[in-house]
């Protein structure tokens, strides 16, 4: 009999006919992906809104107020062979682990991005003071998990390599049209993935840029003639044309552990810009190029990545990515010990 693994997510759950949608890639496939070693249930916050991704797994459960999360979090720990596992610190998290552990529950926290950076970018200022706190209490309550060792900031914790890369994306590889600069960006519209600041430095430009987003309501208070924004839902790893049909891919985040995106453009040989508050994403991968948030220096990083393309991309073949398989197998066996 397989072990239950109750996973908790702040991200938002929309139920559509008994169909449950997310936007967020790593919500759809770690529960999915676990689900083969253990009996997953997932716990996420209801939303109103409609999402994109299906989750394909029998157990999952909503939550809209305080109490229904008591219930749900109260009746999870009569169950056997259990074991609980939550993603990133948020106050749905934060608020779950300290219920969790009034009942006596042994607790693992996977740390997925530097979250003292992210609450900064969307709150400013008390942003990081309000991570802190929480911060202060789930690493000593928690087995922490982490994708970089930076985000456990001297506590003890496991370090795994995300990746949603398979077979798929190491083959057939296409290659690019260079008679013009194509930017992309594949990611949410949110403010802490910098995806608005660079709207705003590309706004006076000649540079195009395609943004693709797994959300479907896309509401912008402005219109870009150089930037084109669609929504798009990843079935099979469908979302390779993109990477394909374009030349350079950017990842403007303000933060970011382990950006798993990065690593798709790397595997369908495609360079990568990204900006200075980042940098530490580049470790050893060929082929990723670090400018200033500014237009001069996108610019020069755009130019000199158009003249050297074919050198960089035979740099790009040494880049040795880690795939989802390997991912779940480190995951697994944490939760598994």
């Amino acid at each position: 009999m397989k072990k239950k693994l109750f996973i908790i997510s702040n991200e938002s759950i929309y139920n559509h006919n008994g169909n449950f949608l997310c936007d967020n890639l790593d919500l759809k496939s770690i529960p999915e992906e676990l689900n083969k070693n253990f009996e997953v249930h997932l716990i996420g916050r209801k939303s109103k809104k409609m999402r994109t991704l299906k989750i394909d797994i029998k157990n999952i459960k909503l939550i809209s107020n305080i109490f229904s999360l008591l219930k749900i979090l109260f009746q999870s720990t009569k169950e056997d062979r259990k074991k609980y596992l939550l993603i990133s610190i948020s106050p749905f998290t934060f608020l779950s682990m300290l219920i969790l552990k009034l009942f006596g529950q042994k607790i693992s926290l996977y740390l997925r991005s530097d979250g003292f950076k992210e609450y900064k970018s969307i709150i400013g200022f008390y942003g990081p003071a309000i991570y802190h706190f929480m911060f202060f209490f789930v690493v000593r309550l928690s087995n922490l998990i982490a994708c970089r060792k930076h985000l456990l900031r001297g506590h003890k914790g496991e370090i795994v390599s995300p990746s949603h890369l398979n077979d798929n994306w190491l083959r057939n590889y296409s290659p690019p049209d260079l008679k013009s600069v194509k930017l992309l960006y594949i990611g949410r519209l949110k403010v802490e993935k910098g995806i608005f600041s660079l709207f705003k430095i590309l706004e006076n430009s000649n540079i195009n840029l395609i943004a693709v987003t797994s959300e479907k309501e896309i509401n912008l208070n402005k219109v870009f003639k150089n930037i084109n924004i669609l929504s798009f839902e990843n079935y099979n790893d469908t979302i390779i044309k993109f990477y394909d049909e374009n030349n350079i891919f950017i990842l403007p985040s303000f933060t970011e552990g382990h950006p798993q995106v990065l690593d798709e453009a790397l595997a369908r040989q495609r360079p990568v810009i990204i900006f200075s508050e980042i940098s530490h994403v580049v470790r050893d991968r060929k082929g990723v190029f670090t400018a200033e948030r500014n237009l001069n220096s996108l610019n020069e990083k755009i130019n000199y990545i158009m003249k050297n393309y074919h050198i960089i991309q035979d740099d790009l073949k040494k880049n040795r990515l880690p795939t989802k398989s390997q991912f779940i197998n480190q995951l697994t066996q944490i939760l598994s010990n």
